[in-house]
């Protein structure tokens, strides 16, 4: 994903400062938990699901929580690849059946039911129509027009058939879960932290951050938005407590032919990437896994149609969505934790 450490390193640049440790700690585990300053950062990087991935814990616990994260997302990498022969996906989309796990079958379960709350602006069977544009491989090219028709014939979440843990798929239709992959797992990373004794912690998945709990000094982590028009800048600042901050912008992954861009983010009503007044969607919520799906239907969506659906889900998620005139559109929930840095217009959606 094109941006991916810029992102992360402005994202924790920023949630890190006003803290004691100015900067991550050396992951070495001291002699004693009594020597270990609670406030003293400890970080890992790594690479998986096809970014890099940064994660940060504070207190005695917080190098073991780091190593069991680290082998949590190694086996979500592995279990919810579409290429991997060791996980459930790609069997399932070589045979159109099968048997998923208790945690497979439950998070395509979430995706189905974001497809739906969203008219399938979210779609989890958009993977055909991705593979024609070349974004999985990066071997980008324009698709001609017959052939993303047909091929938007496949793409219909509603054609997925789940009863309990067996899963049936009409014959061309496949499965990819990528869409809420990073989210989900920001959220198990959450759970592994909290059941090793974390109390404070941030991770930035490929740029989706998420936190545990309040900074040690107890101040609210203050994460930083990419400027969709400079990505080596931010256009606001969102403080935060236990909640993800996942954005998706057509900047962070695109290839340019014959003088137009083409950015990865689908319409999967039209086969082509969107082209709805908005250049950056932001979802703030606690659930890690809706908001990386929301961020990519609401960007799809357009301005209106994204307030509306706000206003029906309010309760579940907060936005910030940047549009192609520069306007910036905060929700109610957001207006007094949110910073704009930049000089463009600001409407809080209520």
């Amino acid at each position: 994903m094109k941006s991916v450490i810029l992102c992360v390193i402005l994202c924790l640049s920023l949630v890190l400062s006003g803290c004691s440790a100015g900067q991550a700690a050396p992951s070495a585990t001291p002699s004693t938990a009594a020597e270990i300053d609670p406030t003293q950062a400890q970080s890992t990087e790594l690479f998986a699901m096809d970014t890099v991935m940064t994660l940060t814990a504070y207190g005695p616990n917080a190098d073991p929580a780091l190593q069991a994260a680290a082998e949590e997302i190694r086996r979500l990498d592995k279990l919810l690849s579409i290429s991997s022969e060791a996980g459930e996906i790609l069997p399932l989309n070589q045979s159109g059946q099968g048997e998923l796990s208790d945690e497979t079958a439950a998070l395509l379960q979430r995706a189905l039911e974001v497809s739906r709350e969203t008219g399938g602006l979210f779609d989890c069977t958009i993977g055909p129509v991705m593979d024609a544009w070349g974004f999985p491989t990066q071997n980008y090219q324009v698709p001609e027009g017959g052939l993303l028709q047909s091929l938007l014939a496949r793409v219909d979440y509603s054609q997925v058939a789940l009863s309990g843990h067996t899963v049936t798929l009409p014959e061309g239709v496949e499965i990819d879960l990528g869409g809420i992959a990073k989210g989900y797992t920001s959220d198990q990373i959450m759970d592994v932290f909290a059941q090793s004794g974390i109390t404070s912690g941030i991770v930035s998945l490929g740029g989706n951050v998420q936190t545990l709990g309040r900074k040690p000094d107890g101040s609210l982590w203050r994460v930083g938005l990419q400027d969709p028009r400079d990505p080596d800048q931010t256009f606001a600042v969102v403080e935060v407590e236990d909640q993800a901050v996942i954005t998706s912008g057509g900047y962070q992954r695109y290839f340019q032919e014959d003088g137009v861009t083409y950015h990865h983010i689908i319409d999967p009503r039209t086969g082509y990437p969107a082209d709805s007044g908005i250049i950056s969607a932001t979802i703030v919520s606690a659930d890690g896994t809706l908001a990386d799906a929301l961020s990519t239907a609401l960007f799809i969506m357009g301005p209106e149609e994204a307030e509306t659906f706000w206003q029906a889900h309010q309760d579940r998620f907060d936005a910030i969505l940047m549009t192609d005139s520069g306007q910036i559109l905060v929700t109610a929930g957001l207006a007094q934790r949110c910073q704009i840095t930049t000089g463009d217009a600001v409407r809080v959606i209520q």
